[in-house]
């Protein structure tokens, strides 16, 4: 589904996700997601009654959904898929967005939890419950591939936590180093715990 195929409510959540990536939740104005959205500012009130706070936990949702949506297709692209290579395609939708368009915009959920952790609980409820929804995408992509299910929840964590990790430090240093060093040092570890047979 395209942008312009999106309902209203849609487009909102979409451009609320959008601008949070970009200048965080304080900076993100509920006028500037309408404009964003094309949408008309009194749709805000009648689609969210709980306000920004409620907008800004569906973006963060939708954010959540989108990331673990995406481990399918990083699988599918492979031809030999591995616990490296997913680890390889997370990275790489980062280093080739950076290298196009820049380093303006980071995860939307990851610049939720600083601007709002400790301010709103819903909100900080929102993105952990967005980071799960990540992460047991990629638990079960690492079964899959033969990493024992003991380990493989802890190993999701582990990949998500670092490339959210080298996101920061490549957006600070202007630099998709960071994200290349993790790719490359986690790589190997991830598949030396697949186990023979599977």
């Amino acid at each position: 589904m395209t942008v312009a195929e999106r309902g209203p409510r849609e487009r909102m959540v979409f451009s609320a996700a959008q601008l949070i990536r970009r200048d965080g939740v304080a900076a993100t104005g509920m006028r500037e997601v309408a404009a964003h959205a094309g949408a008309p500012r009194g749709s805000l009130q009648h689609y969210f009654p709980g306000g920004k706070e409620q907008l800004v936990n569906e973006a963060v949702g939708w954010a959540g959904r989108y990331a673990g949506r995406r481990v399918a297709r990083f699988l599918a692209a492979l031809p030999e898929p591995t616990p490296s290579g997913l680890l390889a395609e997370m990275v790489r939708q980062w280093t080739d967005e950076y290298e196009t368009a820049g380093f303006a915009k980071g995860c939307p959920v990851a610049a939720a939890t600083v601007d709002c952790a400790e301010s709103t609980a819903s909100t900080r409820e929102a993105a952990a419950a967005a980071f799960a929804t990540w992460s047991e995408p990629v638990a079960r992509a690492l079964v899959d591939l033969g990493v024992p299910k003991e380990r493989a929840g802890a190993l999701a964590t582990l990949m998500i936590s670092a490339v959210e990790g080298a996101i920061l430090l490549a957006r600070a240093q202007q630099d998709v180093g960071p994200l290349t060093t993790v790719a490359r040092e986690l790589g190997p570890l991830l598949d030396a715990a697949v186990t023979s047979g599977g």
